[in-house]
């Protein structure tokens, strides 16, 4: 630990709480050093679940404390804010999705680490989802020949969430994580295509198409309201297609149940078999054995990056292309048109 990156974390939250605490504490080249929140609820739970870690009322109090580097796990409306105050402090940056709440911030953030020569990232932990490292690989290899029709769902039954306005909506909450996966996949989209619903406030229902440049469909959707979810993956290509349909990869329920990749060692991220998604042909099938999930390894890769020693996790540009694609699914559901970007 001689050498290790000191951390906060901004935001004690579920997000906080459960998606970035365990993995910050993890990381063996992380000095996990505190957290700001001002909340005595919070607090108290800081203090039962991680005895060792300081709370912190403000970024400076933690910049004090002689932190490094910070995540931020806060509403997306103050994602923002709070980023470019980290980087003034002079400190390297990790923001939670969404990153911002449109592309002119997300730009305006980059521009400004950029300028003040520190690293930013954004926790893009879906990248090494179990599922998608697997759909990653049978591209690669070629198990499934060109793609044509890249379809990926976050659709769940919980007719009674309302997503709140600090959040930004479904769009935003789950759509970062797909489009980021369609982006990473198959590179720039050029047209979008996208239809909203809501119950509420904000949209809880929604379905994008992205036209690649490479001319892959890319189909999305993402709901809190679909009692039937469809398949999490289906990837057809010329020569085959890949379909997985038993629900989530298994690392965020993992968390809940308090578990950590300090705890589980090379167990952390394994699925089991009945799990496992299926290369179709036809009417022939086989199951594919799951990639190991690997969210462990964002933060011990950022802290490596702080050191001089490789890239960041997640390129901040990549976090831009995101929301500008974000921004077109909005304009396009607002006018009932397919919108272009340059």
């Amino acid at each position: 630990m001689s050498d290790a990156v000191r951390f906060g974390l901004v935001g004690y939250g579920f997000g906080g709480r459960v998606f970035h605490a365990p993995l910050l504490a993890s990381a063996g080249n992380v000095d996990f050093v505190g957290v700001v929140t001002r909340s005595a609820e919070r607090r108290a739970e800081l203090a039962s679940e991680r005895p060792t870690v300081a709370a912190f009322d403000s970024l400076a109090d933690l910049v004090e404390a002689g932190v490094e580097a910070v995540a931020i796990s806060t509403p997306a409306d103050t994602h923002a804010e709070l980023a470019l105050q980290a980087i003034e402090f002079g400190l390297h940056v990790v923001v939670d999705k969404p990153f911002t709440l449109d592309a002119e911030s997300a730009k305006g953030v980059v521009d400004a680490a950029a300028a003040k020569g520190v690293l930013l990232s954004v926790y893009q932990n879906r990248r090494w989802d179990s599922d998608f490292r697997t759909v990653q690989k049978l591209i690669a290899d070629g198990e499934l020949g060109p793609v044509r029709r890249f379809e990926s769902r976050f659709e769940r039954w919980a007719p009674e969430r309302k997503p709140g306005a600090a959040g930004g909506g479904t769009l935003l909450d789950f759509g970062s994580h797909l489009v980021d996966q369609a982006l990473l996949l198959h590179g720039p989209a050029v047209r979008v295509y996208a239809e909203m619903r809501g119950s509420g406030e904000l949209d809880d229902d929604f379905f994008a198409a992205l036209h690649h440049v490479n001319g892959v469909e890319s189909h999305l959707w993402g709901s809190w309201r679909q009692a039937a979810p469809g398949p999490r993956f289906r990837v057809s290509g010329s020569t085959g297609a890949y379909v997985i349909d038993n629900g989530m990869d298994g690392q965020e329920a993992m968390l809940k149940a308090g578990k950590s990749p300090a705890q589980l060692g090379e167990r952390w991220g394994v699925e089991h078999e009945h799990l496992w998604g299926r290369v179709h042909r036809g009417e022939t099938g086989a199951r594919v054995a799951s990639e190991r999930g690997r969210w462990d390894t964002y933060y011990p890769a950022f802290a490596r990056a702080v050191r001089g020693d490789g890239q960041v996790p997640v390129d901040p540009a990549d976090a831009v292309r995101t929301m500008t694609v974000l921004d077109a699914a909005r304009q396009s559901a607002r006018s009932g048109e397919a919108i272009r970007i340059q």
